[in-house]
């Protein structure tokens, strides 16, 4: 039985990801194949080393009872992967998902003070986004790194009841730079406006963690 925040208690049993599940299996070795692809990418032009582990991460296959979320959590550099989860609908979006929770190992890894890195370091930009907005999807919506929301709430990088939201901030983040890099390393123009173009607090943002764990590389071209 698991706490899963606003979303309530939620059973969740262990699922072979075989049978009708087997293109989870799939899904996720390709995932896991362009993670690699995209990281020697960075690694062979940074001059700086890129602090994003992206392997040697255990996969845990499982099925929540009546329910479809989660979709995935991480915990100790393992990812569970609800194999009825209600974003795993295509191998787009099982990517993004798992590199979303990649991140949050990574958060824990680069802890500050006790604080996960996230919590020290954007704290201060995801509160003053608060601040500014609540929970109104109107006024976030122009800092909202990615476009998940919580059914009945709000964006997921703000929605309130989910642990510490800037934890999640920082996890869409992080898939926000993978989407836009990902893109332009395939020579794909980006299909939204970048996110640093935004208000002034998405670029400080997106500083901060270019610099953390990727390299300092950004080669999103400058608004």
């Amino acid at each position: 039985m698991m706490d899963g925040g606003f979303r309530g208690t939620i059973h969740i049993v262990p699922e072979w990801p075989f049978g009708k599940y087997e293109k989870h299996l799939k899904w996720v070795t390709a995932s896991a194949s362009d993670f690699n692809i995209f990281f020697d990418k960075l690694v062979a032009k940074s001059e700086k080393p890129v602090r994003y582990r992206h392997r040697g991460i255990a996969f845990k296959f499982l099925r929540s009872v009546n329910r479809a979320t989660p979709s995935a959590y991480a915990s100790d550099w393992s990812i569970g992967y609800n194999v009825s989860g209600s974003l795993h609908a295509s191998v787009d979006a099982v990517r993004e998902t798992l590199f979303h929770e990649i991140f949050h190992l990574n958060d824990s890894d680069h802890a500050i003070e006790s604080m996960n890195w996230s919590a020290k370091t954007l704290g201060a930009i995801h509160e003053t986004i608060l601040s500014k907005c609540s929970t109104r999807i109107a006024c976030l919506t122009p800092y909202a790194p990615m476009t998940t929301m919580v059914r009945g709430g709000t964006y997921y990088a703000f929605q309130p009841n989910n642990g510490q939201s800037v934890h999640e901030y920082g996890a869409e983040l992080a898939t926000r730079y993978y989407r836009e890099h990902r893109a332009i390393i395939r020579g794909e123009k980006l299909k939204s406006r970048p996110f640093k173009c935004g208000p002034k607090e998405n670029a400080e943002a997106w500083k901060l963690i270019v610099d953390e764990f990727f390299g300092g590389i950004d080669w999103v071209p400058a608004c």
